[in-house]
């Protein structure tokens, strides 16, 4: 299979808020940038949208300037392997290329946390990021009913927007109790911009039920979503519904940088004030450093391209810094506040299916020690996914370390893999690769 070649200054990974701030401010140093990002359309999540003209004036300025800069987006495009930090292999629509990088920037976002209860795998039954996602690309929620549960702001955004669509909301059950509901909006409202929003969500869904200390504890139905039980300090009830949109936090998205060999912390990668990584060439900035809100991705992002195209520290304006400090305040206020509550992470009953993937029902996975036991017996997190729903339900369940991580990333062609393992497509050194403990594959689950 032929491989094309590519050369840039400075490649980044994710076009979100972050990396495209990132590109834009290395592009308008003079550097040659290139943009990967497996999504159709650059924005990332939070700007996912059909057509620009649907975006705001921020997003929409931000392309302008990624554009006016001469970068390069790559769409539709997915990394596959790091052989090292200046080095990538790529799959996209038009086949499969070698990027060869001076420096690189992981923008790599976050994705929802997934939290299995009976009947969470029901048709109707989605991440809350997940039904603003098919919201933006079309889906009709007008008349339908909607209870919205699980834990944080997004929930607050999300309601708003269904609302505005003509969905009928039934109810959004925050988790977190009252007191430390109140507590966040307290601090976090002091900012007019975001006291402005708060307000503005809230009275979008005026008339429907905003309940603390509560939470859905299983999903029934048939062929679809029928309806929810949700406990509150009440007792517990049964609410009719055609859509459930879950919430149980974000999970930054790690695993390129863990293969490069990155310095990981609390599920996060771990920078220095200039956005840069333990791996020397490598700068991170937005969700993947921690949950902090696109203000301050966007803030990160722009730190990050200046130090790629080689500014130094003390070159970096108090404003972005400002704004970055103060989307971390926030990032660790939305933590403390919006902690999960242990009942939560017990909701799987026995025959609860964990791994949607591989059809692995919490009982298979029960008896074991370790990931990498759970795997040679069960092949859960071998899927299509490649653990990016299971594992984080397991290390929540099963109080599991993070996965180990190796190429390939993702679920590529057959041939973008061939690639991969054949010289001299990606000479160099083999990625790094935490090692999980032995096991014999021949022992299985104790009786």
């Amino acid at each position: 299979m032929s491989v094309r070649c590519r050369e840039v200054d400075v490649a980044v990974v994710g076009a979100g808020p972050a990396g495209l701030a990132a590109a834009a401010a290395a592009a308008e140093a003079g550097r040659r940038v290139l943009v990967i990002d497996q999504s159709p359309r650059a924005g990332g999540q939070i700007w996912r949208h059909r057509d620009e003209g649907s975006l705001g004036r921020v997003p929409r300025a931000l392309l302008a300037r990624v554009a006016s800069a001469g970068v390069t987006v790559l769409t539709g495009t997915t990394v596959v392997d790091a052989v090292s930090p200046r080095q990538l292999l790529v799959e996209g629509v038009d086949g499969v290329e070698v990027i060869d990088t001076t420096a690189l920037v992981l923008a790599t976002g976050a994705r929802e946390r997934f939290l299995p209860f009976p009947g969470w795998t029901l048709p109707g039954v989605a991440g809350v990021g997940g039904l603003q996602a098919l919201l933006k690309g079309g889906t009709s929620f007008r008349g339908k009913r909607v209870v919205l549960a699980g834990t944080g702001p997004l929930l607050v955004a999300v309601a708003a927007a269904l609302a505005d669509a003509g969905a009928r909301l039934v109810l959004v059950a925050e988790q977190a109790p009252w007191r430390r509901v109140t507590g966040f909006a307290l601090h976090a409202f002091t900012n007019a911009g975001r006291l402005r929003d708060a307000l503005r969500y809230r009275w979008a869904f005026a008339r429907t039920p905003y309940v603390t200390d509560a939470w859905v504890t299983a999903a029934d139905g048939d062929t679809r979503l029928r309806d929810v039980e949700v406990r509150t300090s009440r007792g517990t009830r049964t609410v009719d519904c055609d859509w459930l949109g879950c919430a149980a936090g974000l999970v930054p998205t790690i695993e390129l940088a863990q293969l490069l060999g990155c310095t990981v912390e609390r599920d996060r990668v771990r920078v220095d004030s200039m956005q840069s990584t333990s791996v020397t060439g490598v700068w991170a900035a937005g969700e993947c450093t921690g949950v902090k809100g696109d203000a301050a991705a966007l803030a990160e992002g722009e730190i990050a391209g200046r130090a790629a195209a080689g500014d130094t520290p003390g070159a970096t304006s108090a404003a972005l810094v400002r704004a970055r400090d103060d989307g971390r305040l926030l990032g660790a206020r939305i933590d403390a506040a919006f902690s999960l509550r242990a009942e939560l992470l017990n909701l799987a009953a026995p025959d609860t299916i964990i791994c949607r993937c591989e059809d692995v029902r919490r009982d298979a996975i029960d008896p074991a020690w370790t990931p990498r036991q759970a795997k040679l017996w069960t092949r859960v997190g071998m899927g299509a996914c490649q653990g990016a729903v299971c594992g984080p339900a397991c290390s929540a369940l099963f109080g599991w370390a993070a996965n180990t991580v190796r190429a390939p990333l993702g679920a590529p062609s057959c041939g973008a893999w061939q690639a991969a393992l054949t010289p001299p497509a990606l000479p160099g050194p083999p990625s790094p690769v935490r090692q999980a403990p032995e096991v014999d594959p021949h022992q299985g689950p104790a009786d």
